[in-house]
């Protein structure tokens, strides 16, 4: 199997399979390189629809000549817990893919897999435009949606600075607003019930969809209460032994 970086001509021949409407494990067959590849080079490049090869090519380009003068410094520091930073870079590309395919946008992805990658599980403002070399305005931006949509949360440090934090509550957290959503979904469901007629085939299928919401809603709100007290739920410190 090849490694490296695609060439232009494996660039054109992902643009062809994805004007053909061939799945990414096919395009990847074809290249002879692993599907994780050709999904990573379609979402950071424009997505399936806006996918060009030209486009594609020079901005890889630019990326790889804007990250050869830091390379330098960053080779005389030894990688935290004797990690591999090529690995991890590849990882947290993977990890960014697939938020995007989930349904967040690019940037929001970065940023939380830049919180979930990040051993205190917290970063200031100015540490994330730092790690992903974005604007302020951009980081602000990408924060305060993941904040609406209890992805994250925030709290002031010592310095009294606005930390963006990540944590096992958080997670909790965006999955009881997740179901919070589909109940919502499920309600306005059922209002067309009776705005269109409950005998009428329309307001049928409107109930099915409330039905299978709330059953779905109801699921994930009693599957995150368990994992929560069942995972994250510290041990109780055992009764001190009476004195003899």
């Amino acid at each position: 199997m090849p490694g490296g970086r695609l060439t232009q001509q494996e660039r054109q021949q992902i643009a062809l399979g994805l004007a053909d409407g061939l799945a990414y494990a096919e395009i990847a067959r074809r290249l002879d390189r692993p599907t994780s590849t050709v999904t990573r080079e379609v979402m950071r490049n424009g997505g399936p629809t806006g996918y060009r090869a030209d486009l594609a090519h020079r901005a890889t380009e630019h990326r790889a000549h804007r990250r050869r003068p830091a390379s330098a410094p960053r080779a005389a520091k030894a990688p935290a817990h004797g990690r591999d930073t090529e690995v991890v870079r590849e990882y947290e590309e993977a990890f960014t893919t697939l938020l995007m395919q989930q349904g967040l946008p690019r940037m929001m992805s970065r940023v939380l897999t830049c919180l979930y990658t990040t051993d205190s599980g917290s970063l200031t403002a100015s540490e994330l435009v730092q790690r992903l070399q974005v604007s302020p305005a951009t980081v602000s931006k990408a924060t305060s949606f993941l904040a609406t949509q209890g992805l994250i949360r925030r709290e002031r440090d010592e310095g009294r600075r606005e930390r963006y934090v990540v944590d096992d509550d958080v997670w909790y957290t965006g999955m009881i607003a997740a179901a919070r959503s589909n109940t919502r979904l499920a309600e306005t469901a059922r209002q067309g019930v009776g705005i269109l007629g409950p005998e009428t085939q329309a307001a049928a299928r409107l109930e099915n969809i409330a039905r299978f919401v709330d059953f779905v809603a109801e699921s994930m709100t009693r599957a995150a209460e368990q994992a929560r007290d069942i995972l994250y739920t510290k041990p109780t410190p055992p009764d001190p032994a009476p004195d003899s």
